[in-house]
């Protein structure tokens, strides 16, 4: 099962150089991006292909297709499992409709791996008001997951996942534009990974401890509020800043702190750096080493789920081309690349020789590359 999942069309830089107006159809445009995920011993790679084409004045529909394919040899799988390698496919559809100042947007994605099989649907309605400065924006999706397991056909379970949006975009100068976003989002069902494990204090074991699967609750909560900032320079430069807090009845708290500037350069160039930092505490059911087996109801021990930190500097730059080309409106070669620097504070690394509970505390860096090109028609 894949355990990285990145968004297609990842097109930040364009779509905050664009600025926020009235209500418009999404551009009619072709897509085609490259990403590729490597660190800590995982490697995701593929390609995405999106395209958008308008149906008149009121109607636009968009189609994706998104490609990963994975190689892990992460910390989990050394200590536990053997190294294995994946395809994931995932297929969207988009369509939007615009009604005067309001547009509405149906989508439904389906998502197939050899042992995790994801279909979700989704709904929005967004209105602009007072003049086109406010934009209202209110979204709902369910998905439905069926959960495998490689090497066990009598393993199959399922998911459900809900989530809710509602997203307030206001100009309030001509040079500053904030948005507001609130996220619920709930779970149910098998919630954790059929091929995980946590460990326990074993004194009869050679190496101190044993191993036993996950077991997490089957419901979750969660909610985020986020706040981020445009702010138009006079050289056309933007700077934005973001912040966001996450929290779940599982007892996760994260924050994250983002900013960015986005520097066009003649008529054809734009650059882009980013830095962000994100810290979240630990799941109440999460330890690193358990007392003993069963130790309590429920039981992890996913990094993901532990206290870390991660820092990640981001750089970019597109150049665009085709004004003068009859045949397209417009085109861009953009180009892409975040490292990032994960530090676990009770996580520790079982490949490390040290004594049962003292080994070293986990971390390792990871580099994301996205590269696309955009034609608009």
């Amino acid at each position: 099962m894949k355990k990285i999942q990145w968004t297609a069309g990842i097109l930040s830089l364009v779509l905050v150089c664009s600025g926020v107006g009235a209500a418009v159809l999404p551009a009619e445009r072709a897509d085609v991006l490259y990403h590729s995920y490597d660190g800590g011993g995982a490697t995701i790679d593929g390609p995405s292909i999106l395209i958008r084409k308008n149906l008149g004045d009121s109607v636009s529909i968009g189609v994706n297709q998104y490609i990963d394919n994975v190689t892990s040899a992460s910390i989990d799988v050394v200590v536990s499992a053997s190294n294995y390698t994946e395809n994931r496919v995932e297929n969207s559809l988009m369509v939007d409709y615009l009604n005067d100042k309001t547009t509405m947007s149906l989508g439904y994605s389906n998502s197939v791996e050899s042992d995790f099989d994801s279909t979700t649907i989704s709904l929005g309605v967004s209105q602009d008001m007072f003049g086109d400065l406010t934009t209202l924006s209110v979204s709902f999706a369910i998905g439905d997951n069926i959960v495998g397991q490689n090497g066990n056909d009598s393993f199959e379970e399922t998911a459900e996942v809900r989530s809710y949006r509602i997203t307030l975009t206001q100009i309030l100068t001509t040079k500053l534009v904030l948005s507001f976003a609130l996220d619920t989002t709930t779970d149910e069902g098998f919630l954790n990974n059929p091929y995980r494990s946590v460990r326990y204090l074993d004194p009869i074991s050679p190496i101190g401890y044993l191993f036993q699967p996950e077991v997490y609750p089957q419901t979750r909560t969660s909610n985020a509020f986020a706040v981020r900032g445009n702010y138009y320079l006079d050289q056309r430069a933007v700077i934005r800043a973001g912040y966001r807090f996450f929290t779940d009845n599982w007892g996760i708290d994260a924050t994250t702190f983002e900013l960015g500037y986005i520097l066009p350069y003649r008529e054809d160039w734009i650059f882009e750096a980013s830095l962000r930092f994100y810290d979240q505490s630990a799941a109440d059911f999460y330890s690193d080493l358990f007392p003993f087996q069963d130790a309590q109801n429920f039981l992890a021990r996913d990094k993901e789920l532990s206290s870390f930190n991660s820092t990640t500097i981001g750089a970019g730059v597109s150049w665009e081309f085709g004004r003068a080309w009859e045949s397209i409106e417009r085109g861009s070669l953009n180009f892409n690349v975040d490292w990032i620097q994960f530090d676990y504070d009770n996580f520790r690394d079982l490949t490390d020789s040290a004594s049962v509970g003292n080994e070293s505390l986990y971390s390792f860096d990871a580099t994301v590359i996205r590269a696309f090109a955009s034609i608009w028609f």
